[in-house]
C-alpha cells in the first residue's frame, strides 16, 4: 500500500515530522519563493536598461534602438508564454513538485547566460530560456497551493503567495536604484545574479515537500493521497473527514474521466456532457488577460522610463520615485489578505478595476496638460500624475495582483486544473508580451494618447466581473464542480448562491451529510478499526517492513 511506502524504518516521519498547519506552512514557503523570483524579475529589467553600462555594452544607446530595446524586454514573456503551454502536457505527466523543480533549473540556466552577456543574441537566449522555467512554475506554483490548502485558507495563501511577488518586485527595484549609483557592469550584473537567492530557498525546499493530494488521486495513487491528506489535516487516514476528501475527489475525477472532453475535442467545440469546460476555461483566462490589459506591465517594467519620458523627471528621481512605489504597492496589496474571503473574488475585481479606472483617466487628463504646447502649468500637472501611479498600484495591489492567479486554480475542473492554469497563465504572459512590447514605442509616438488605451481597458473589467464571473470564495474546489454541473447559465448575476461571498448552505448539508455517512461506515466494525489503526502504527513506528504492514491491513 503506498501509504506504507512513504514510511521509513526507526520511526522517521516524512516532511521532517511536519503535519497540519506546519506543513501547508512550508508548501507555502516554497510556492512563495517561486512567485517572489517571478515579481523580481519583473521588475529588475526595468532597472537594468536604464543602467549607462547596460546600453554601452549591448550597444542599445539612442532613440534608434527603442524598438529594440522593447523586443529584450519583451522576449522574456515569449518564453513564459512557452513555459506556461509547456506546463499542458509536462505539469500533469510530472505532477505539482517535479513541474516547480524543472522550471527553477531551466530558469537557472536563463540567468546564467543573462549574467554572462556581452551582446543582444546571448541576452534574448537568456531571457527566452528564463522565461521558459518561470512560465512552467507559475502556471504550477499556484495550482499546487491551491490543491494542498484548505478552503477557509486557499485564497488568503494565494493571494500571499502574489503580494510576496510585489515584494520581490520592490525589491529589484531597491537593488537597481542601490547599484545605479555604482559604475561598471556590477551595475547591472549583480542585480540580475541576486535570482539565486531564491532559486537555491527552492532547491532546498519543494524535494521534500508533499505532492499534490488531487494529483495523486488522479493518478490512481489513492493510498499515498489520503496520508497526504491526512497529514495535511494532522489526522489519521480513518479520520472520517478524510475519507470524505477522499471520496469527493476520487468522485470528481472519475465523473471528468466519463464526460470530461480532450483538447481535440474542445478545438472542435464541444464542451463536454455538463462540465462546462470551455465556459471554465474562458473564465480563467479571461482573468488573467484582464490582469495585463489593465496596464500594470506599462508601469512595471518601464516606471522609470514613463517617469522619464512621459513625466519629465530625471534618471535618479524616476529609479527612487519608482522603488518607492514599490513599496507603498507592497504595503497597500496586504488589504487583500484578510479580504479576498471576506469581499469574495468578485468584488475585489470590482472594486480595484474602479481605482485603476480613475487613476488612469486623471493620469491621462494630466499628462495631456503635461504635454500642452504653451501650458503654463505643466511642471504641476506632471508632478500631479506621479500621484496618481501611485493609486493605481494601491487599487490593482488589493484586488488585480492576487485574484487572477488565484481564479483559474478553483474555477477549473480536477482533471482541466492544471490545464486551465496553464491556458491562464500563457493567457497572461501573452498579453504580457504585447504591452511590454508596445510600451516605448507608444510613449514615444502617441505619448499622453498612450494611456486612453489602459482607462478604456480598467473600466470596461466591472461589467465583465458582473455578469460572467461566479465567486469561488470558501468553497471547496467540489463545490465549484458542483456549480458548473447545476448551472449552465453564462449569466449568473441573479443567482444568489453564485454571487455570495459565503459557502452556500446547500454544499455545506451536503458535506455534513458525507461525513457523517463515512463516520457511521467506520463505526460499524470498531474491533476491525481498532485492529487496523494498531496496525497502521506499528507500520509507522517501522515495527514491521512494507509488505507485511500491508497484509497487516488488508486482512481488515
Amino acid at each position: 500500500m503506498a501509504n506504507f511506502k512513504r514510511g521509513q524504518k526507526g520511526g522517521k516521519r516524512p516532511y521532517f515530522g511536519l503535519t497540519g498547519g506546519w506543513l501547508t506552512f512550508w508548501v507555502s514557503v516554497a510556492c512563495s519563493t517561486d512567485m517572489t523570483l517571478f515579481g523580481y524579475d519583473q521588475g529588475v529589467f526595468g532597472g537594468v536598461i536604464v543602467t549607462q553600462d547596460f546600453l554601452n555594452t549591448l550597444n542599445l544607446n539612442g532613440p534608434e534602438h527603442t524598438s529594440l530595446l522593447g523586443t529584450v524586454t519583451a522576449i522574456y514573456d515569449v518564453g513564459c508564454f512557452f513555459g506556461a503551454i509547456a506546463a499542458f502536457s509536462i505539469g500533469e505527466r510530472l505532477g505539482r513538485k517535479k513541474s516547480v523543480l524543472l522550471g527553477t533549473i531551466v530558469m537557472s540556466i536563463g540567468a546564467i547566460l543573462q549574467i554572462s552577456a556581452y551582446g543582444v543574441p546571448q541576452m534574448i537566449v537568456g531571457r527566452i530560456v528564463a522565461g521558459l522555467g518561470n512560465g512552467l512554475n507559475t502556471a504550477t506554483a499556484p495550482v499546487w497551493q491551491a490543491e494542498t490548502s484548505k478552503a477557509a485558507w486557499r485564497g488568503k495563501l494565494v493571494v500571499i503567495e502574489l503580494i510576496l511577488n510585489i515584494a520581490g518586485f520592490s525589491l529589484s527595484n531597491w537593488i537597481t536604484y542601490g547599484f545605479s549609483y555604482v559604475n561598471g557592469p556590477v551595475a547591472w550584473r549583480f542585480p540580475l545574479a541576486f535570482q539565486f537567492f531564491f532559486i537555491f530557498i527552492l532547491f532546498a525546499t519543494v524535494p521534500w515537500l508533499p505532492e499534490s493530494p488531487r494529483w495523486l488521486i488522479a493518478h490512481d495513487q489513492v493510498d499515498e493521497a489520503e496520508q497526504i491528506i491526512a497529514d495535511l489535516e494532522a489526522t489519521s487516514v480513518d479520520d472520517a473527514y478524510v475519507i470524505t476528501e477522499s471520496k469527493e475527489i476520487q468522485w470528481a475525477v472519475q465523473y471528468e474521466r466519463e464526460n470530461g472532453v480532450g483538447w481535440l475535442d474542445l478545438l472542435r467545440g464541444r464542451s463536454g456532457n455538463g462540465t462546462s469546460t470551455i465556459r471554465r476555461l474562458i473564465l480563467g483566462a479571461g482573468a488573467q488577460a484582464m490582469q495585463q490589459l489593465a496596464g500594470i506591465n506599462v508601469t512595471s517594467y518601464y516606471l522609470p522610463t514613463v517617469l522619464i519620458q512621459s513625466v519629465g523627471l530625471n534618471e535618479k528621481l524616476a529609479r527612487l520615485l519608482a522603488a518607492c512605489n514599490s513599496v507603498s504597492y507592497l504595503a497597500f496589496s496586504t488589504i487583500g489578505i484578510p479580504n479576498v474571503e471576506r469581499w469574495g473574488r468578485r468584488k475585489m475585481l470590482m472594486y480595484a478595476a474602479t481605482g485603476q479606472f480613475l487613476s488612469y483617466l486623471m493620469i491621462t487628463i494630466l499628462l495631456r496638460y503635461n504635454e500642452l504646447p504653451g501650458y503654463s502649468g505643466s511642471k504641476q500637472v506632471a508632478a500631479a500624475s506621479v500621484a496618481f501611479f501611485f493609486t493605481y498600484y494601491i487599487c490593482f495591489g488589493i484586488g488585480f495582483q492576487g485574484v487572477p492567479w488565484l481564479y483559474p486554480t478553483e474555477i477549473n475542473s480536477l482533471s482541466m486544473r492544471t490545464k486551465g492554469a496553464a491556458l491562464g497563465t500563457a493567457s497572461n504572459w501573452a498579453f504580457n508580451y504585447m504591452v511590454v512590447e508596445i510600451t516605448p514605442i507608444g510613449i514615444q509616438t502617441l505619448q499622453w494618447k498612450f494611456y486612453i488605451i489602459w482607462t478604456i481597458f480598467n473600466a470596461s473589467f466591472v461589467p465583465i466581473v458582473y455578469l460572467f464571473y461566479p465567486e469561488t470564495s470558501d468553497r471547496t474546489l467540489e463545490d465549484v464542480d458542483r456549480f458548473f454541473r447545476e448551472n449552465q447559465n453564462v449569466f449568473i448575476f441573479t443567482d444568489k448562491d453564485a454571487i455570495s461571498s459565503k459557502r452556500p448552505a446547500r454544499y455545506i448539508e451536503h458535506e455534513q451529510a458525507e461525513v457523517r455517512r463515512n463516520s457511521s461506515a467506520i463505526g460499524q466494525n470498531p474491533e476491525a478499526n481498532k485492529y487496523r489503526l494498531a496496525a497502521i502504527e506499528r507500520a509507522n513506528r517501522g515495527d514491521f517492513d512494507d509488505e507485511k504492514g500491508a497484509e497487516e491491513v488488508e486482512k481488515v
